[in-house]
């Protein structure tokens, strides 16, 4: 049996989750699917069950693709937003794991500034 690898691109925030599934390049989309497509409630798109619904969703079109083998890479929001991940990221990992893939490698591809970067709202802030 041929084995064929993929990336996985979770993006997590408070908000959503987003699951993405390319080929070994990146070039490709093989299949990808968000907490909005899974759930008709708004505030149920980041949460942990959406998550893995989600997955669900993407890893039956990477199956049929033939990807045996995944690399994950996790972002959250970044820049000057959250750098940790929303709650849907680690069961979204859980479940492709437990989904058949052998997965190689786990990484954190969050966008972190070297310097810093202006918040949004201006110069006196967001006024309310």
């Amino acid at each position: 049996m041929k084995q064929k690898a993929g990336i996985a691109n979770v993006y997590s925030s408070v908000n959503n989750t987003i699951i993405h599934i390319t080929d070994i390049t990146g070039a490709e989309t093989i299949g990808i699917s968000s907490g909005g497509q899974v759930s008709d409630r708004d505030m149920n798109k980041g949460k942990p069950f959406t998550a893995m619904k989600a997955v669900r969703k993407v890893v039956e079109k990477a199956k049929a693709h033939g990807i045996t083998h995944l690399h994950i890479k996790i972002r959250a929001p970044g820049g000057n937003k959250a750098r940790i991940p929303g709650q849907g990221a680690q069961p979204a990992i859980r479940a492709l794991a437990r989904s058949g893939f052998r997965i190689s490698s786990i990484e954190d591809v969050t966008p972190i500034p070297h310097d810093s970067m202006r918040k949004k709202g201006g110069r006196r802030g967001r006024r309310v």
